[in-house]
């Protein structure tokens, strides 16, 4: 007899999470064969040999009698009264514990916030490039995802007043994901009170994904979103995940501010949604008010000759030297959103090269269009591995273009001297912001 078939719902048509597609499962496919595959396409911090702080470990440890059972469905109160006193040491003092809500990282908390809010056929802006989760989410739930425009020859940065244009009676949302995965903007001053005038004046819920809030480099500013969003309701989001190096623990938080007066009946069906699901993981709950109120490490890992830093400089030096490549250097986060000059391979595929790059070079990344952008020539690339393997990845990339140049230009064997622009020179053994030492032994490459 048969199997019946079973259909999906129809309600995931449209709904795409490409940075764990088939790219990814390719990828497993490979690694069953033996191959060794370098993953660039996911920010997991532990895969690439980073560890949670200790401290925090250790009040999990520490209180892991208190996690038996399960706790209030918005969580644990030292936790939430940590987010408030982080907030109001940022300059948002409109937070109680009641405000805040945790959740099984940002990623549930999104898929609650959009579900309470959105009626079939309702628009939310969203950037693009964008964390995918968002127009996912979004769809997911019925609505109409609106995206925003940050094009490259900006600096990935949104204009307000094409945000403005976009806005119909239909919009009830706007997400701001500062500092930016995938490109690394973070934006200006000016820009985020401009978005919070318009969310204001079009009386718009505030999405605000801070979750790479202290992921900022060479003296970028991040300002919460919170501090300029007053007349409006404001929804930020932060987490355990990316700052403190704890994915696997599946902590992250929303907390309100802004005008809450007309807001009661959503934060009443957000709680009901949090209590459907009981409760969020309760031991890293426990580590909450400790990572927030220690010592904050991912400075040592951020500022320069931080790891995070050198493996950023690797990729800067690496596409400064690539005929091929363009890059806006990230101001934050934990990636580089990576360009293919168009004037230099106009046919360029992002979904074909990432898979010729997985099958010949072993190396996976996330194609740009994984996160809704109109052009096919960008790619993304995590800032996780050392900078010894990121200068290795960068060769690899290097040979494949070249490969594809050669194609299509219908030319054979070519010399490096061929190349279009500068040619590449072999990477110096130095670790970037070193320089070799002055001795005659140490030969020019």
């Amino acid at each position: 007899m048969k199997a019946p078939r079973i259909q999906p719902s129809s309600r995931l048509n449209g709904v795409k999470y490409e940075i764990r597609g088939p790219l990814a499962r390719r990828a497993s496919e490979l690694e069953k064969a033996g191959y060794e595959i370098i993953k660039l396409n996911i920010g997991n911090p532990g895969a690439f040999g980073f560890r949670a702080p200790e401290t925090m470990r250790l009040a999990m440890i520490e209180n892991l009698r208190e996690a038996d059972a399960y706790c209030y469905q918005k969580g644990i109160f030292p936790a939430r009264e940590a987010v408030v006193m982080q907030q109001q040491s940022r300059g948002v003092f409109d937070v109680t514990a009641d405000d805040v809500f945790m959740g099984n990282g940002v990623s549930e908390l999104i898929l609650f916030c959009l579900s309470a809010l959105l009626e079939a056929g309702d628009e939310v802006l969203i950037p693009s490039p964008d964390y995918p989760l968002w127009t996912a989410a979004t769809i997911l739930h019925s609505g109409k995802a609106v995206h925003y425009p940050c094009p490259p020859d900006r600096g990935f940065v949104p204009d307000p007043e094409e945000i403005r244009s976009l806005i119909t009676d239909r919009t009830r949302a706007i997400v701001v994901i500062n500092p930016n995965n995938p490109t690394g903007a973070v934006y200006p001053l000016e820009t985020l009170k401009a978005i919070a005038r318009l969310a204001e004046e079009h009386r718009l819920l505030v999405f605000s994904d801070e979750i790479y809030d202290q992921v900022t480099f060479d003296g970028a500013e991040h300002v919460p979103l919170a501090t300029l969003v007053k007349k409006t309701l404001c929804a930020t989001f932060g987490g355990l995940s990316k700052v403190y190096r704890a994915c696997g623990f599946r902590v992250g938080w929303v907390s309100f501010s802004g005008e809450k007066g007309g807001a009661l009946e959503y934060l009443q069906a957000l709680e009901l949604l949090a209590s459907l699901r009981l409760c969020s993981n309760v031991p890293g709950q426990w580590a909450v008010q400790t990572a927030l109120g220690g010592k904050q490490s991912i400075t040592d890992l951020t500022r320069p000759g931080g790891r995070l830093w050198k493996t950023r400089q690797a990729i800067l030096d690496a596409v400064a030297e690539s005929p091929y490549l363009t890059v806006q250097a990230p101001e934050g986060a934990m990636y580089a959103f990576v360009g293919v000059k168009n004037d230099v391979l106009p046919n360029f595929d992002d979904q074909k090269f990432a898979l010729e790059l997985l099958e010949r070079k072993h190396v996976l990344l996330a194609p740009g269009t994984s996160f809704n952008v109109p052009y096919k020539n960008y790619f993304r690339v995590t800032l996780l591995p050392d900078w010894e393997t990121m200068r290795e990845v960068f060769g690899r990339i290097h040979d494949l273009l070249r490969e594809q140049y050669n194609q299509t230009n219908h030319i054979h064997d070519t010399p490096r001297s061929a190349e279009p622009g500068p040619v590449p020179q072999p990477p110096l053994k130095t670790a970037p912001g070193e320089t070799l030492p002055d001795d005659d032994s140490v030969e020019a490459h």
